[in-house]
């Protein structure tokens, strides 16, 4: 087992990919998909990416991946290198199932044919049940670490965890935490416990953790970290994972995670208020950064057999005291940017406040998104659209709920270990796979963020600034007069109500 380990030590990390196969979980997701096109781009002679996926959506899988390297992340890949493609090869399976769902043949492929794995998929969804969370994100790497045990040419299996599966500590080191539960007895409860009881017993289980996803990550860990004696494991933690910050393209993403979320939501006028902390620093890091630690971690723990290193290597990838950003700085560069270059079809004028106090949230939300929700789906009801905006509004609510944990409370995620990276590859590589935290504007970057997200994200025409100028120009007009007609109804009730009669009687009597 691992026997590669011994026979084989490499001098760029090219070397180290060349004429390997590599395993990855979670391809179709934002990380696995800039994994696989570095991957494909910067080692072109690697041999083949198995990529574990499933059907969806009357989709065979072949016909996802197709549809995946359409994208403009794939843009500069296909210009440099259009047969790359043909090494990427689709697995059938499902991190949900037991067994990861693989089909006996193919899984003796991937026994006999990998060298490395990346372990990126995961189940983000903070609102699953204990079950859900702990199969997709426990089970699911207890059983790729028992595949692992058997593939003969292993040399390296890159675990992706999250700085924020700690966020029961404040301050978060590059290490191990002991486990506090046991995984093996976690998982057999989920798999033999029914619905009603376990749904009873989530609350008290994940104790001082805020959901289902950060407990069932925090505990794949430990399952890593037993498994560490028999394989050569590495932690890799991101925080918040943006935009590229140029690698192959900036500024791309595919979701609302990070400032994107906050801009699409405040440059629309859909969200009016956000229930966060203002002066709350949020830990962003680019995903290209991100990519180049997995590939590099994995380079580095390739030249180390298991018998020198037994412990899995753990690494932060995260900004701590290096960049930083407050919730407000976010919020008020969104608004300057898309007073600019304004986003399309916005329902209101774009002004987004912060509060840390619920009620004055819970007032504001009410007001100003659920109540013209609902005007307007009355609207589109009657000028015979299907009503939507109340369901986005709701939406928009329950994830600002579910993430005000993150955005009120404070962590320190050290990252000596992942900056020291880069000191560890050769000089060759440092320009494919080297990166500067220290030495760019994160105003800029955010910026290049921000127009990603419109360009992307939306899917919107960069050139149209002056024809969403003159929407978001009538969009002014609206909430201002709007504004002053509620104004002058209030003071009108205020007056027939005799409350002005009763205020100022009050004030003489004094």
């Amino acid at each position: 087992m691992m026997e590669e380990q011994n026979e084989r030590k490499s001098e760029t990390i090219p070397e180290f990919f060349a004429g390997r196969s590599v395993f990855i979980t979670g391809g179709t997701g934002f990380l696995g998909k800039v994994l696989i096109e570095k991957l494909l781009r910067s080692c072109p002679d690697i041999k083949e990416l198995f990529i574990l996926m499933r059907p969806k959506k009357n989709m065979l899988i072949e016909e996802r991946l197709e549809k995946m390297f359409t994208l403009p992340l794939f843009d500069k890949l296909r210009e440099i290198n259009p047969s790359a493609y043909k090494k990427v090869i689709p697995i059938n399976g499902n991190v949900t199932e037991k067994d990861l769902g693989l089909d006996p043949i193919e899984k003796q492929v991937l026994i006999d044919k990998v060298s490395i794995i990346f372990h990126v998929a995961a189940n983000v969804r903070f609102d699953d049940s204990l079950r859900t969370a702990i199969f997709s994100n426990t089970r699911s790497t207890r059983d790729l670490c028992i595949l692992a045990k058997n593939m003969k040419k292993l040399v390296a299996f890159i675990h992706i965890s999250s700085t924020y599966a700690h966020c029961d500590k404040s301050c978060v080191n590059e290490t191990i935490y002991p486990a506090e539960i046991d995984w093996r007895k976690t998982i057999d409860m989920a798999e033999n416990v029914d619905d009603h009881i376990l749904r009873i017993l989530t609350a008290k289980y994940i104790g001082s953790l805020p959901n289902t996803y950060i407990f069932s990550k925090k505990l794949a860990e430990n399952v890593i970290d037993d498994f560490s004696d028999q394989l050569p494991c590495v932690i890799i933690r991101p925080s918040i994972v943006i935009t590229t910050k140029d690698d192959p393209i900036p500024g791309w993403v595919d979701n609302y995670n990070g400032p994107g979320g906050l801009m699409v939501g405040g440059g629309k006028g859909l969200l009016r208020i956000l229930y966060a902390d203002p002066k709350k620093e949020l830990d962003y890091i680019p995903v290209d950064i991100t990519i180049k630690c997995f590939i590099i971690s994995a380079y580095i723990r390739g030249q180390t057999t298991v018998t020198a290193n037994p412990k899995p290597m753990v690494y932060n990838a995260s900004s701590y005291n290096i960049k930083k950003l407050s919730i407000q700085d976010v919020v008020t560069l969104s608004l300057e940017v898309n007073q600019k270059n304004p986003l399309e079809n916005a329902i209101w004028y774009p002004n987004l406040s912060i509060t840390s106090c619920y009620i004055y949230y819970y007032i504001n939300a009410l007001l100003f998104q659920i109540l013209p929700a609902l005007i307007l789906d009355r609207m589109l009801k009657f000028a015979g659209h299907k009503p939507m905006v109340l369901k986005l509004q709701r939406k928009v609510f329950v994830s600002n709920i579910s993430l005000c944990y993150f955005m009120m409370n404070y962590w320190k995620f050290y990252n000596n270990n992942m900056f020291s990276l880069v000191s560890k590859i050769p000089a060759v590589d440092k320009g494919n796979f080297g990166f500067n935290y220290f030495e760019y504007n994160i105003h800029d970057f955010l910026l290049i963020s921000l127009r990603g997200g419109k360009q992307y994200l939306l899917n919107e025409d960069m050139n149209k600034v002056d024809e969403n100028l003159r929407a978001l120009n009538k969009l002014w007009w609206i909430d201002k007069i709007s504004k002053a007609c509620f104004l002058l109804l209030f003071s009108w009730v205020f007056v027939k109500m005799g409350l002005h009669n009763y205020l100022m009687n009050t004030m003489y009597s004094l």
